[in-house]
């Protein structure tokens, strides 16, 4: 029963992602070891929606260090537990919480011994920039506390690069790559611990800036963006963009390129989709999205809205037209509605 109701909130958790986005390209599946233990190593840019991308393709079952202040109170901390989601204590929770990551990580080293997959974002913080940032010790930590209980036990480590064409808007387009495995043991040297964090890290950085559009985060960084947009690049395929960027870094750029500004002109899909999602779309408008705190939450407030009101609001509308037509007409009408909405979102929008 457990797994089943797993099973079903992924199936929905996908089928909700893939309506809501107009396109979802996923690249490197093939490298990932079915019966190894695995850590992913993902960039980090558009919040929840980064990790429930990789939770619904990556063809395994991940567990999930989270930021720890989202554990509040019993009901949540099980809910967390059952998504097999694990706290992890920043500077910003208190000076007297990190005590508790001791235990967090002897369970991670636990998950990767039993040959499980462990999900984290090296980065530690999100950001929408094009630009892989530098990356934190924590997942290290894992690693020797890893290895150090489990000398033998090699990790299996997978960059994974987010590349979204605009993470803010809807609908938008993503491409997910994940990279080759590489063998966290081969990196590891018990005799120099500091020298071991740094080739890791180092290890994974250059692999992280060759799956995703890395332009180098300087003061050139506004001037290569606005070139790159003004050309009109596809940000889904980053080894087309990183190789203009190296041309860019070469032969320098044109800092006179101001910012695009996309012109909102009248779309008549927009208007169609607007009114046929007008309640929903209300929602979004007036209450959640003046609550957004940052432009990285946006697409996961944004698909939070759409994957819980968007099936009560067809299920109140069935319910209207069940009444005043009868249930044959009402149910055709929510399917050529639905329909028409994946319509929209993949083509219109």
């Amino acid at each position: 029963m457990s797994t089943f109701i797993y099973s079903l909130v992924k199936s929905v958790v996908k089928t909700g992602l893939y309506g809501y986005h107009k396109k979802i390209h996923i690249s490197g599946l093939e490298h990932i070891p079915k019966d190894k233990p695995v850590m992913f190593l993902p960039n980090h840019q558009s919040a929840l929606i980064d990790v429930l991308l990789v939770a619904t393709d990556c063809n395994r079952k991940p567990y999930f260090l989270t930021r720890s202040d989202v554990f509040k109170g019993n009901f949540l901390k099980r809910i967390f537990s059952y998504f097999q989601m694990l706290p992890i204590y920043r500077m910003r929770d208190g000076r007297d919480t990190l005590s508790n990551n001791d235990a967090i990580f002897n369970s991670c080293a636990e998950i990767l011994n039993g040959g499980e997959a462990l999900l984290l974002f090296p980065e530690a913080n999100h950001n929408l920039k094009r630009s892989v940032r530098p990356l934190s010790k924590g997942f290290t930590r894992i690693l020797f506390r890893t290895f150090e209980k489990y000398p033998e036990l090699d990790v299996q480590l997978i960059p994974v690069g987010f590349n979204y064409k605009n993470a803010v808007k809807f609908p938008d387009e993503v491409a997910i790559c994940y990279g080759k495995p590489i063998s966290a043991r081969s990196l590891y040297d018990e005799n120099d611990l500091n020298k071991s964090v740094n080739t890791i890290k180092n290890k994974i950085s250059s692999n992280l800036e060759s799956l995703t559009t890395h332009i180098p985060n300087n003061k050139d960084y506004n001037a290569v963006l606005n070139t790159l947009i003004a050309a009109k690049v596809d940000f889904l395929n980053p080894n087309s963009v990183n190789e203009k960027i190296k041309i860019f870094n070469q032969h320098g750029v044109d800092r006179s390129i101001e910012a695009v500004s996309e012109r909102q002109g009248f779309n008549m899909f927009k208007w169609i989709f607007t009114l046929l999602n007008f309640p929903v779309v209300l929602i979004w408008k007036l209450w959640l999205k003046p609550k957004t705190p940052e432009d990285e939450f946006m697409g996961t407030f944004r698909f939070a809205i759409a994957i819980i009101f968007y099936p009560i609001y067809m299920v109140l509308l069935l319910l209207v037209l069940s009444i005043i037509f009868t249930p044959y007409i009402a149910i055709l009408c929510v399917c050529i509605m639905t329909l028409v909405n994946v319509l929209l979102v993949k083509f219109g929008l």
